[in-house]
């Protein structure tokens, strides 16, 4: 089976104050340091893992754009250049506010087919608080652009339970996003992560009460799939065909390789990560073994995650055995509170399941 590729991109102008992701300032020195480490670590793992098939490659960060279109390209065809690269979707998370005149004719040349805008939220008080610096009207004319340059696969970010929003003003972004003709809408619940600057200032945040993001969070997937989209997972929607086909490796438990500071693989049953330093990487450092994956644990955490849910006909193919019948019994007490879909195939989570899935996927899986 072919595997995903994940690039990791450390840089940014600024840190955004919910992210935790690593990332670090920059300038050309060490973005030319990074480069060349980067492609010459490409080469080194595609020498090693000469039998595999790439199917589907993925640049993000930090913000991938802020390294300009030139350099986009190099790590793009470096990655087509020694990897068996057989699949048609190249995958670059970009900011809105970047050089889109300079960054989309580049990557149009390097054959990526799909971007991912980075907007939150259209909203431009919601946008502040979060730290964006792109308007509303500089991710319109990033559409606008990505189109003239053929790419027309435009997935866009939006969060939700973010500071001085509500319901009222979710219909904004709502609007924006059916008006926008994309294919893909990534939507996320705002999570106060450790080491951010949203956890230093926690007991000082205005928040959305629970009760009002859980409804902001069932309006988004209910006027979207209006619009065309469908939910195919806890936080994304698509249009038919528009599904992440890298994200889908992950939520299958495929495998996949991560190259960059911080960027994780599961590759021949082992996890490894790259450690969180830029210098480290550039000088060389390897890996860090994480132990094993892929249990059917983990699988089924992961299934669950999808609306198609977890499935016998998948788990047989892979575990040569099909779900215990005790996790379809403890399944069918939580179907008659509406929060999961069961049959004697499959057991799949419903929308307002999706609100409390961490503790449903542990009880379903507690053993």
């Amino acid at each position: 089976m072919s595997i995903g590729l994940y690039i990791h991109i450390p840089f940014c102008k600024g840190k955004c104050p919910y992210c935790d992701f690593y990332s670090v300032r920059t300038d050309e020195e060490l973005m030319n340091r990074y480069v060349a480490s980067l492609v010459a670590e490409i080469g080194d793992w595609a020498d090693e893992l000469f039998n595999k098939e790439v199917s589907t490659i993925y640049i993000g960060g930090g913000s991938p754009s802020q390294i300009g279109g030139i350099r986009l390209r190099r790590i793009i065809n470096a990655a087509k250049d020694n990897f068996n690269f057989v699949g048609n979707e190249i995958t670059v998370e970009l900011n809105p506010s970047d050089d889109m005149d300079e960054i989309l004719p580049e990557l149009a040349k390097a054959g990526v087919t799909r971007i991912s805008l980075g907007m939150q939220s259209a909203v431009d008080e919601e946008r502040k608080a979060l730290g964006r610096r792109a308007s509303a009207d500089d991710v319109k004319r990033a559409i606008e652009k990505a189109k003239d340059n053929s790419i027309t696969n435009i997935s866009l970010d939006l969060m939700i339970g973010v500071p001085k929003q509500s319901l009222e003003s979710l219909e904004q972004s709502l609007d924006f996003l059916k008006s926008a003709d994309i294919t893909h809408i990534s939507f996320y619940m705002l999570s106060i992560e450790e080491g951010t600057h949203f956890y230093d200032i926690s007991d000082k945040l205005v928040l959305p009460e629970e009760e009002d993001v859980c409804q902001m969070y069932e309006k988004t997937i209910e006027e979207l799939e209006k619009s065309g989209f469908k939910q195919y997972e806890i936080s994304n929607l698509a249009k038919e065909g528009f599904e992440s086909q890298h994200n889908l490796k992950y939520w299958h438990c495929e495998e996949y390789l991560g190259i960059g500071p911080s960027a994780h693989s599961f590759l021949d049953g082992k996890r490894f990560y790259y450690p969180r330093d830029i210098e480290l990487f550039i000088n060389g450092t390897k890996p860090i073994n994480d132990g094993n994956g892929g249990d059917f644990e983990e699988y089924a955490m992961l299934a669950l995650r999808l609306t198609e849910g977890l499935q016998n006909e998948r788990v047989i193919e892979r575990f040569g055995k099909a779900i215990d019948k005790k996790i379809f019994n403890r399944a069918k007490k939580k179907k008659f509170k509406g929060l999961l879909k069961v049959n004697d195939n499959s057991i799949a989570l419903t929308p307002k399941g999706f609100l409390v899935s961490n503790s449903i996927i542990s009880e379903l899986i507690e053993e």
